[in-house]
């Protein structure tokens, strides 16, 4: 941890912290500050030191950015956060943006002085971001200029310490391929582009390639480091030695080394010397590498983390791990959804009760390490909060009449899970049944969906959203994220979504299936199931090579907020067939009281 001034005192208010960060760009000659979310690694998890945007602004989401002025400033998030945002925040210290209607490049063209020096953390931003700021600091008359050391570091004087706990083997029963294998592979691929190393700053592709995992960040086992490999294989790992036990170095074997983390730049430099083609990729690592491997001279190629897609198509042993994870875990959300349905509609239970309930019945698992993101347990207009998290002042008792949707996922040894449901607690209105089973509509849609080889996910996301659409409505997130082999529960670089994707969906690949409604201050809606893409049968005279989705995912789908009549056949015996197997699959590992409640809610429609 760094010492701080005691000159900059402690202040514990919004309005605090926002002066005194003004205080100190004012003293570095700067006319503003960019506060992104992320930390250098840019993962969606950060440790409690690189909490700096919560620290100033009061928001606590997993995405976002401030841009501080001397006179105004700007929270940014999207639409999975605009109502947190606006509870978090203080709308009169910070203009309150939605990031893709009214991103920070346009209110830093308008709002940056002429002549305006607005300072940003290079270990912060990617060569992908920092251009785009640069213009728009351009347009205002006023420049872009990195800093050497972060202000908000120097002003926030708790600032925790950066994370100790030792990092562990990832064994081989369970990453499926051994890391010397993954490293030959990534190498191989490096010399058959002509390139000499890649620059690796994800924590997920680096716990992947060494078959490591660790606990820096809540919610996703990952160290925080950097490597590099080269073509001959080896690796270069920068991480404070003390986290590497000596059963960790036999592990890793002698083909990679473990480097103190303030000599990355002193690597950086003699491969520049050397006129070394170099692989960054300008979505991942900061513009500090970049920065840095510029004014050395080096060739950089900037393309994507040759990691990231062996990752994403999991192997036949991940592709195991991950069914039986779902199993385990669909056994823990079945014995939950009996409890709730029990206890709920007498008013017993508050969300903080119910979140806890199912964790508990999770932990009984001995291959359980963690959740896979904090738990969204909202009743009522707590719901329609995309990614509501319920506090003690928040907290509401579930009651006779609520919609209530719970989002949680796990962390399994061998694998990750991530479900939603929604149920009704009593009977559901009209207009909540119609709404869920146009969300039910479109999750059949794509979980049914054939399609050849090269699609990507947004070419798929309009089934998901079309039976919204026909009606006028529509939900303000992406329908599909990928997700990790007991690593990151938002996996690139797959996604089904309204933006626009050139990655293909390929066998091995693992994506959540997920869309929603949501009526502010009612009610939130979403159906989510992980699903496995695999290669599908060609029916006779297919000139194309086909896809579809195996459903991974485990659990009943409440049957008392589907109107039937809105339902096609085909839906129906979807559906049917959904619940056939998840009464199959679980009645052997519940207790007796879930077994009935689940023939119940697993029965065919119309029964």
């Amino acid at each position: 941890m760094n010492a701080k001034s005691p000159a900059a005192g402690r202040p514990k208010s919004a309005a605090g912290r926002l002066k005194t960060l003004r205080a100190e760009l004012a003293k570095r000659g700067l006319d503003g500050f960019i506060v992104p979310r992320g930390d250098e690694h840019q993962g969606e998890y950060v440790a409690a030191r690189s909490e700096r945007l919560a620290w100033l602004t009061g928001f606590t989401g997993s995405a976002g950015m401030a841009v501080v002025l001397a006179r105004r400033a700007a929270l940014f998030v999207d639409g999975r956060y605009t109502l947190q945002a606006a509870a978090q925040a203080d709308a009169g210290l910070y203009d309150l943006r939605h990031i893709t209607s009214e991103p920070a490049t346009d209110w830093i063209e308008g709002a940056l002085p002429k002549g305006g020096r607005l300072g940003y953390d290079p270990w912060l931003l990617t060569p992908a971001q920092v251009p785009r700021f640069r213009e728009a600091c351009q347009r205002a008359g006023g420049d872009l200029v990195p800093v050497d050391g972060n202000p908000v570091d120097a002003v926030w004087t708790d600032q925790p310490p950066p994370p100790a706990a030792p990092v562990r083997p990832h064994p081989l029963k369970y990453a499926g391929l051994a890391s010397a294998d993954k490293r030959r592979a990534v190498a191989d691929q490096l010399k058959a582009e002509g390139q000499d190393a890649q620059i690796l700053s994800a924590p997920d592709s680096i716990a992947w390639l060494l078959n490591i995992r660790g606990s820096d960040v809540p919610r996703t086992p990952v160290v925080l480091s950097f490597a590099v490999i080269h073509k001959d294989a080896g690796v270069d790992w920068f991480i404070d030695p003390a986290k590497v036990p000596d059963t960790l170095s036999r592990h890793l074997g002698k083909d990679v080394r473990v480097r103190a983390p303030d000599t990355l730049g002193e690597l950086l430099d003699r491969l520049a010397r050397k006129r070394a083609r170099l692989r960054i990729d300008p979505m991942a690592d900061p513009m500090w590498i970049a920065a840095r491997l510029a004014d050395g001279g080096a060739r950089v190629d900037r393309a994507q983390d040759l990691c990231v897609l062996p990752k994403a198509c999991k192997n036949a042993t991940e592709i195991k791990g991950m069914r039986a994870a779902h199993l385990r875990d669909g056994a823990a959300m079945a014995r939950f959804l009996a409890w709730f349905h029990a206890e709920a509609p007498e008013g017993r239970i508050s969300e903080l009760e119910a979140s806890d309930k199912l964790y508990a019945l999770r932990r009984e698992n001995d291959l359980l390490r963690d959740l896979s993101f904090d738990t969204i347990s909202g009743s009522g207009p707590n719901g329609a909060i995309v990614h509501y998290k319920a506090t003690p002042a928040s907290n509401r008792r579930i009651r006779k009449g609520d919609l209530y949707l719970i989002d949680s996922g796990a962390q399994y040894l061998d694998g990750t899970t991530d479900i939603t449901r929604t149920v009704a607690v009593a009977r559901p209105s009209k207009e909540a049944r119609d709404r869920f089973t146009r969300v039910l509509k479109g999750h059949i849609a794509l979980a049914r969906a054939r399609f050849p080889r090269g699609t990507t996910g947004s070419q798929l996301d309009p089934l998901a959203r079309q039976f919204l659409w026909a009606a006028g409505l529509d939900f303000d997130h992406g329908t599909g994220h990928g997700v990790g082999s007991y690593l990151s529960v938002h996996e690139g670089p797959q996604r089904i979504s309204k933006m626009p994707s050139t990655v293909a969906l390929e066998p091995g690949m693992v994506i959540s299936n997920e869309p929603g409604y949501y009526k502010t201050g009612a009610f939130g809606i979403r159906i989510e199931n992980l699903v496995l893409v695999r290669e599908a049968e060609a029916p006779r005279g297919a000139e194309r090579d086909l896809l579809e989705f195996e459903t991974l995912t485990l659990a009943p789908i409440d049957r008392a907020l589907i109107d039937t009549a809105l339902l096609d056949a085909g839906e129906r015996a979807w559906l049917d067939a959904y619940h056939a197997r998840v009464r199959k699959a679980l009645l052997p590992l519940v207790d007796t009281a879930t077994r009935a409640w689940l023939k119940a809610a697993t029965a065919p429609l119309g029964t």
